[in-house]
């Protein structure tokens, strides 16, 4: 059971620290970008 709740906090760590990067990198405005593309086309308009 500790083992599990290790790796919980393990993988938890990761996943924040992995959000911060990406978001320190400007990605969120790619993925916004990439999501406004794909809205336009499934419309027709892009």
């Amino acid at each position: 059971m500790r083992a599990r709740k290790a790796i919980t906090i393990a993988l938890l760590v990761a996943s924040i620290v992995m959000i911060v990067v990406g978001v320190m990198a400007g990605e969120p405005n790619t993925v916004l970008g990439k999501a406004i593309n794909v809205c336009m086309e499934c419309m027709g308009i892009g």
